[in-house]
């Protein structure tokens, strides 16, 4: 990163710490190294016990974390209301990939999404400077999102209704996730276990050949790409969101119109460029909100995210 996107960084973190969050740099609830796949750790505060496939869902809210890898940031939490929920919200969060920044930026909001009803599995994956980088950011994101089609149906959680939501460099993979049907075989992330039936993409990097041309995040695109697209053009003919579309599935793309992290033509165009291609896309641009503020459930751009999701029409 540029010492100039990490000044803004930082500066990000301290926006952070004044919506009330605890420092994107902490580790909470992380399975440790070693830890065999798939197995879970429940939370102290919650419930003990799994529950069978076809079970009714837990009477109080839960949170468990499931290791799809060796890796300290190969996990994801899932966090499950009180009642049957609506559907799951897969969280991925941004940082523009670079190491330093984890799934703990989607407390607050998982949190209100649980709130509202909704199960979260709160993804997290290996980032450049962490052994991510391309090809593994990718693939650690399509494993941590299969592994929930395991978890689910050990215990009794409908994926009838799954929403990818991610923030910043988390938009570029949540788009992703819904449109990996469309990959070659071979590819990476190709022949998913899970099938998104939407996605949202929040002040997300949706273009990446275009990040990369105009240098976002201090030329954060090519560092986990390997290279710009005329370097390393295969990896972006199967990682670029822009590249994929039409992914088939309802999108939501939402930014602030006042955003310097993230610029909203990264939305506009894209938006654009997936109707164009045959997609359905809501685009809502909210004036005079930033960056961070779609990490705190007080604000226009969250609102417009879980207004989005109480519209979406039923499955089945």
């Amino acid at each position: 990163m540029a010492p100039s996107e990490l000044s803004r960084a930082a500066e990000g973190v301290a926006d952070v710490a004044r919506l009330g969050r605890r420092s994107v740099f902490g580790l909470a609830g992380v399975v440790g190294l070693g830890v065999l796949v798939g197995c879970a750790r429940r939370d102290k505060a919650t419930t003990s016990g799994t529950a069978p496939a076809g079970a009714a869902v837990a009477s109080a809210p839960t949170k468990t974390s499931h290791a799809y890898g060796p890796a300290k940031a190969q996990v994801a939490d899932l966090l499950r209301p009180a009642g049957v929920p609506h559907g799951v919200v897969v969280l991925v969060h941004g940082g523009y990939w670079q190491a330093g920044y984890d799934r703990s930026l989607e407390d607050r909001v998982a949190a209100d999404l649980v709130a509202r009803g909704w199960a979260v599995w709160n993804l997290d994956y290996r980032a450049v400077g962490d052994g991510g980088g391309w090809p593994n950011t990718f693939a650690d994101v399509a494993a941590g999102a299969d592994l929930l089609v395991e978890v689910a149906g050990n215990e009794g959680l409908a994926l009838d209704r799954v929403v990818t939501v991610g923030h910043s460099a988390g938009g570029t993979l949540a788009l992703w996730l819904a449109a990996r049907h469309r990959l070659p075989a071979g590819a990476v992330g190709a022949s998913p276990k899970l099938r998104p039936t939407a996605a949202v993409t929040q002040a997300g990097v949706n273009d990446l050949a275009a990040g990369s041309r105009d240098g976002l995040g201090g030329g954060a695109v090519d560092s986990v790409m390997g290279g710009s697209r005329t370097q390393v053009p295969d990896n972006y003919r199967v990682a670029d969101p822009a590249a994929l579309v039409p992914i088939g599935v309802r999108q939501l793309v939402v930014t602030g119109g006042d955003d310097t992290v993230v610029p909203p033509d990264q939305s506009t165009a894209y938006a654009a460029r997936a109707k164009a291609a045959g997609d359905t896309v809501d685009l809502v641009v909210v004036p005079h909100e930033e960056h961070f503020e779609h990490l705190d459930p007080k604000s226009g751009v969250w609102k417009a995210v879980v207004d989005w999701l109480d519209g979406l029409p039923p499955t089945g």
